[in-house]
């Protein structure tokens, strides 16, 4: 039900964002009335290929719903994009309109009040009036300056303009569609954690978050974690949550997943769940990550290491379930009461905006949740939106640090631009 009404919001803003870019790109084609209804139908149909394809597992196979899918979701984000750059184009050009116009009073006026006026019998220009003055015949008045054609050059900057943003906003969804969203990279960092044993310097933990297991993340990109993974050469992997995307029946997806990277590091798998593991059931989320042999740490901690030198790994359940689930949300206190209290702490929290109530609990908050804005075209609207400004990457508080997981799936639109899918590899030093 919560995804249907989401699905409807969507499909309207998206209607009414696809009624501006149609009127738009009408006027600057110039199309006639065929042209127009085939842009109109093109448009409708990639908001009801983008939102069928979530609904309509079973009555179609997964590669044409995947394809319907990847269509509609492209087409719909070019639209977003699109009218996003025309609105700033528009309004460059309305306040370009306003400009000129207050101009044009301010000078009205001020000639008014100057009296500019000449008398009639005085002569326009120095030629007329000598010659008058010689009692010679009248010279013929020099012709008025040539002005540029304003308007027009006005007119083909502003064309030009909407021409862009159209090109734009087409390109970037098409590339953060087929090419954005594989571009996976390892991120490398390494964080100081007070109290570590010496033995333990060094020890490098390796963070998948947000895989979004489902219908645009499948067996090609579970093999490319795998051998990210792989590659990253780590003692323990962590997942920090939103592991399925919606539907439960990815689940077993995640079991999968689970099994092959165990072996890949000496301490296993711990996992969390996200908000996205909630909202595709969470009984069957934990299952599969149970099945598959990883330790949940939902408001749960356990000791990494052994007698030479170790530390406690905490984990805590999303924030999205405090008040929505009997019992849920993060509950950091009795994590902590699993574990020896002496023990440096490393916390796997799904959402930064938690890390205020960790910072000076915790040695470092490992999270993901914001997919590191997922969509950035020249700017990054996420750290004007998020609180905190936590959108990726490092961050410390009180002592304290957090990391942000940009994320290896997608959420709504299975594109990146801007904000690549990354592997973190988190390298702990002794301090």
């Amino acid at each position: 039900m919560r995804f249907a009404v989401f699905s409807l919001i969507l499909a309207l803003v998206l209607g009414v964002l696809g009624l501006y870019v149609h009127r738009r790109a009408s006027r600057l084609l110039g199309l006639g009335v065929r042209a127009r209804r085939a842009l109109a139908c093109l448009l409708a149909a990639g908001i009801i290929a983008m939102i069928s394809a979530r609904f309509g597992r079973g009555a179609l196979p997964d590669g044409v719903l995947r394809g319907m899918g990847l269509g509609g979701s492209t087409l719909s984000l070019g639209v977003l994009i699109s009218a996003v750059l025309l609105a700033v184009v528009d309004l460059g050009r309305l306040i370009a309109r306003l400009g000129r116009a207050a101009l044009g009073r301010a000078t009205a006026a001020a000639l008014a009040d100057g009296g500019t006026a000449r008398p009639a019998d005085t002569a326009s220009h120095p030629a007329e009036r000598g010659a008058q003055e010689d009692g010679g015949p009248a010279a013929l008045p020099l012709p008025p300056p040539v002005e540029l054609p304003t308007l027009a050059r006005r007119d083909f900057l502003a064309t030009g303009a909407a021409g862009s943003a159209f090109l734009i906003g087409g390109g970037s969804a098409v590339y953060g569609a087929l090419i954005g969203r594989h571009d996976y990279t390892i991120e490398e960092v390494a964080i100081p954690i007070p109290g570590l044993p010496r033995s333990l310097d060094g020890f490098t933990i390796v963070q998948l978050s947000d895989i979004h297991l489902g219908l645009f993340v499948g067996e090609p990109e579970m093999r490319a974690a795998e051998d990210l993974v792989r590659e990253a050469r780590g003692d323990l992997v962590v997942m920090t949550g939103d592991l399925v995307d919606f539907d439960p029946r990815y689940a077993e997806h995640l079991g999968r997943l689970t099994r092959r990277l165990g072996p890949l590091a000496r301490h296993g798998v711990a996992a969390i769940p996200g908000n996205h593991d909630h909202f595709a059931g969470i009984d069957a989320a934990l299952g599969a990550l149970e099945r598959g042999g990883a330790r949940v740490l939902s408001n749960r901690g356990c000791v990494v290491g052994g007698p030479g030198g170790a530390f406690a790994l905490l984990g805590v359940d999303d924030v999205w379930a405090r008040g929505r689930v009997p019992g849920g949300g993060p509950d950091l206190g009795r994590a902590i009461a699993d574990v020896p209290r002496d023990l440096p702490r490393v916390l796997l929290c799904h959402n930064p905006v938690f890390f205020p109530d960790a910072a000076g609990e915790v040695a470092l908050q490992l999270s993901g949740h914001t997919h590191g804005g997922q969509i950035n075209l020249l700017v990054r609207p996420a750290d004007l939106v998020l609180p905190h400004g936590y959108v990726a990457g490092l961050y410390q508080r009180g002592g304290s640090h957090l990391y942000i997981n940009r994320g290896f799936g997608t959420a709504g639109p299975p594109a990146r631009v801007g904000a690549p899918p990354e592997v973190s590899r988190i390298v702990l030093v002794a301090a």
